[in-house]
Order: structure tokens, then sequence, then C-alpha cells
């Protein structure tokens, strides 16, 4: 049970998913563009944001941009009525958790929603170990990743994979192994996506130390941490 930020300008929908989060127990805010999703970001703070893509004045990808570029790592799910593998690779690109395509039913919405609660929640419970990989940390009660010094910002899908490649160096993950690791559901999305989060990744730690090289590409298996 969580507080979820609804983002969406089709009224008639929004009030449909309000129902649906609410009698799954969820306390619902409601948006009906990005500009009205930042302002209620500031007014109270949701656990998780579901946000649609087409909007006016600020649309979905926009909104996660910004919150990205501000260093926000609150999980967003985007909805849009777009289909292809690249647009939703852009949507991860900017920074979204998971990505769903209309027409889609409120209960795999909600499993979606459910999953990524689940992972930023597992980050918080008592007892989780400090991870140390190099100069990577990974603090799990606190969902940080520290690099070289530097806080690195991450989202909660990021600081995931980081985790499952980091804990066995030199084992090689298959895209559909990480994509199941990573997302613990059975969503129907290409094993492509992986390498977008990993592209994200790199580019962040590689924004730290230019010479980041931990994550290695083997080349028709998948991916792996250097030993």
């Amino acid at each position: 049970m969580a507080k979820i930020l609804l983002v969406d300008d089709d009224v008639a929908l929004l009030d449909v998913l309000a129902l649906s989060f609410e009698d799954a127990g969820h306390e619902v805010q409601r948006a009906k563009d990005g500009v009205d999703a930042l302002a209620e970001l500031k007014r109270a703070r949701p656990a998780l944001l579901v946000c649609d893509v087409t909007m006016p004045r600020l649309d979905g990808l926009s909104l996660c941009r910004q919150l990205r570029e501000a260093k926000d790592a609150i999980p967003i799910v985007l909805l849009t009525s777009r289909d292809t593998e690249i647009d939703e690779a852009l949507g991860l690109e900017l920074g979204a958790d998971d990505y769903v395509t209309k027409p889609f039913s409120t209960r795999v919405l909600l499993a979606r929603v459910a999953a990524l609660l689940r992972r930023e929640n597992a980050k918080a419970g008592p007892g989780k170990p400090t991870l140390h990989a190099g100069d990577l940390t990974l603090d799990a009660e606190r969902m940080r990743v520290v690099f070289k010094g530097t806080d690195v910002t991450v989202t909660v899908t990021e600081f995931r994979m980081l985790e499952v490649l980091a804990k066995r160096p030199g084992v090689v993950f298959s895209r559909a192994q990480l994509l199941q690791l990573v997302r613990g559901d059975d969503s129907v999305v290409v094993d492509r996506i992986i390498d977008t989060y990993v592209r994200r990744l790199r580019r962040k730690l590689e924004a730290v130390d230019a010479a980041f090289s931990s994550i290695d590409t083997v080349v028709g298996a998948g991916y792996r941490w250097r030993e």
C-alpha cells in the first residue's frame, strides 16, 4: 500500500485508474499534466509516479527528464499509445523504470507498480549489507550508489541492475536472465531493453570516471561485471 501519483490529461482514464489503485489499497494523488505533477510532487511526496506520455504543457517524457536531471530517483512508470521498441527505449533512456503500452489492463499496470514498490521497499529493509565492488559501493538500505567517492543518482531498476552484476563478478548473465532478475515479473518486454539500462549505467559512471569499464559486453551472450 503506497501513495501513487497518477498523471494523465484523459479525465475518464484517470478516474478509472484512480478507482483501481484505491481498490488495491493505495492512496491516490492526481494531476492532469506534467506541470501539475511537479506541483503535486512538492505538495505531497508519493512513493511512485504513473504518467502518460502525451499531455499538454509538459509531456511525460519531458517530466521524466526534468525529474532525473534534478537527481530525483522516484520510480516512474510511463503510459503510452506508442508500441515500438524505439519509443520504449527512449522512455527508459530518459530514466523511466517501466513502460506500459495502451491499451492495457489495470491488472497488468497494478502488477508492474507492485513489482517496482517491492524492489524499492527491499532496498530499505533492515540488515541489508553494503556491497563493495572495486571503487563502487552499493548501500541497499539507502539505495545509494557511490563510485570513487561520488554519489551517483540511479533509479530503482538501475540499482537492481548494478546489484545483480556486481554481486557475482565474472558471471555472464544473458539479457533474458537480467530482465527476469532486475524486473522480477512476467511482463512481456523485449530483452534488448537491457541494453538501454546498461547504456544508462555506463553513462552515469563514466561521468565520474571516463575510464569506467567494469560492465563487460560478452558478444552473443550478455553482460558481466569485470573481476
